[in-house]
């Protein structure tokens, strides 16, 4: 008998290489929920506990050096994440947008996708303990029907301040809820 698994879905969790990097942009995302105005208004109106930058700031790595250094990694993790996943790239994949998160205690983002990109992800800067797991979902879900549970439906991987989670973006994931008494600051991003 051979029984052989078909379609992996890939997963890509690294440390981003650059710890006082992740220092200096723990400083960078503090100050854009600070001065962000936009940004505040969306999350509050939206019911996002906390800040993103998601809908309201397009330019990070122009706007600050500490972004644009961050990309440059970024840019060697998603290459090296496309390499692994076999795509077949007739160009580089290229950032086509990034964004600050800093969730208060009791934040939570519900289940979704990326639409409109190849690869998609986050480099976690502040994680106090209890803050929360990324929940990735089987992609096969919607069409099991009547098939019996299994128990990695759902897998939650826990980040560390330097984590680089890089998944494809059509994974539904969430984030957890915020559980700690301080909040869990993380850049998101996507590639196509």
């Amino acid at each position: 008998m051979t029984l052989r698994s078909l379609f992996p879905t890939q997963f890509y969790d690294a440390a981003l290489g650059d710890e006082a990097l992740v220092d200096e942009l723990d400083d960078a995302c503090r100050d854009l929920a600070a001065q962000d105005k936009a940004g505040q208004r969306w999350s509050k109106e939206h019911g996002y506990r906390g800040y993103t930058s998601y809908a309201s700031l397009n330019d990070l790595p122009l706007r600050d050096p500490r972004f644009a250094d961050l990309v440059r990694l970024l840019d060697k993790h998603v290459a090296a994440f496309a390499k692994e996943a076999g795509f077949d790239l007739g160009k580089k994949l290229k950032l086509d947008s990034i964004w600050v998160n800093v969730l208060k205690p009791g934040g939570t983002h519900s289940g979704h996708i990326h639409p409109h990109s190849v690869v998609s992800g986050t480099v976690y800067v502040a994680v106090p303990p209890g803050s929360g797991a990324l929940k990735l979902e089987d992609p096969r879900l919607p069409l099991m029907m009547a098939a019996p549970s299994r128990p990695d439906t759902f897998v939650y991987v826990e980040p560390e301040a330097g984590s680089v989670f890089l998944w494809e973006s059509w994974l539904r994931h969430e984030v957890m809820p915020n559980a700690a008494k301080q909040d869990r600051i993380s850049i998101s991003f996507n590639y196509r």
